[in-house]
């Protein structure tokens, strides 16, 4: 992959952030600085960076140059903290640094996202039976996290070890995450994929044509509820209908274990422009499938399995 290194999707430098504009990919690469906490809220608000490992680590980032610009350090962790309300790494991030928010913090906060990936990948391959056709949505690789990924980074590592045949992926309307990040990486990493329209993943299960199905998330809740990008729930259910595997691939910063069930967690509503210009339109960003249609949980410390109350971990690792 052409220099897609964790810290090619976000930086700290002396004087900004500097995030990759996901917004311009796959035509441009190009980096936009942030010289303030403000301008990092505002880059996570706008999707220039997006993924809920990656959206912390910004954050993270973004504290970190508050500090070093002596800016009020609780007036750049409200904006920080309410720039998207779904995700809850971003917080999670926010809180390990606010102790110490230091640009070695931050830089470290982000070497535990890319070793958790790879601790992640090696749990969730194991999964899959050698030639696996994977059915993935939005995107969960290095773009998401800065590191190889959660979903993605787990079909990569199966890639390697002879695990995956092919990928669908899924465009993930409205701002196709899918058709436009996942199929780029994929590109560049030169494993067999094809794009599919949203509406079109359930009759490819139906034609026996996927043999499991990996997403990411966004926050999962202690029963094992996940918010995760819209569309994500007709995709368990489709999956669930057709017999075939649901994993969820997440870290364990987008565990929220203070929230008994999915129906706490806040689902972000975005512009309706999105989807129409000239009509009514309504934009949910997330939705979340409920934990008896998820066959699986994979975060950096193994597999787990319904019943997730008692499975998850009880608390997420810290960079301390």
């Amino acid at each position: 992959m052409r220099d897609l290194t964790p810290f090619r999707i976000a930086r700290l430098e002396e004087d900004a952030v500097v995030l990759l504009d996901q917004r311009l990919l796959p035509d441009e690469e190009v980096e936009l600085r942030c010289s303030s906490a403000e301008e990092v809220a505002d880059a996570i608000r706008e999707m220039v960076v997006r993924g809920a490992p990656a959206i912390g680590v910004a954050a993270g980032y973004g504290l970190a140059l508050a500090a070093l610009r002596g800016e009020d350090l609780d007036v750049a962790y409200g904006l920080l903290a309410e720039s998207r309300p779904t995700a809850v790494n971003l917080r999670w991030a926010l809180d390990e640094l606010r102790p110490d928010p230091s640009p070695e913090h931050a830089r470290a906060l982000h070497a535990l996202e890319v070793e958790r990936c790879r601790r992640m990948g090696a749990h969730a391959a194991a999964l899959l039976a050698p030639a696996s056709r994977v059915l993935t949505h939005c995107n969960t690789g290095s773009l998401a996290t800065g590191g190889v990924g959660t979903a993605l980074g787990a079909i990569v590592t199966a890639w390697e070890s002879g695990r995956v045949e092919h990928v669908w992926v899924g465009e993930t309307r409205p701002r196709l995450q899918g058709a436009r990040l996942t199929a780029w990486e994929l590109e560049q990493l030169g494993i067999p994929f094809s794009v599919v329209v949203d509406g079109a993943a359930a009759a490819l299960m139906g034609t026996g044509a996927v043999d499991a199905v990996f997403t990411g998330a966004d926050r999962i809740a202690a029963n094992g509820d996940t918010a995760n990008k819209i569309g994500t729930y007709g995709l368990a259910v489709a999956a669930g209908h057709h017999g075939l595997p649901f994993v969820v691939v997440a870290p364990t910063s987008t565990l929220d274990l203070e929230l008994a069930s999915g129906r706490e967690i806040p689902l972000e509503e975005r512009d309706p422009s999105e989807v129409s210009v000239r009509f009514p339109a309504h934009n949910p960003a997330f939705d979340v499938t409920p934990a008896e249609l998820v066959s699986a949980i994979v975060t950096e410390e193994g597999v787990h399995r319904a019943p997730y109350e008692a499975s998850l971990p009880r608390r997420p690792g810290s960079v301390r």
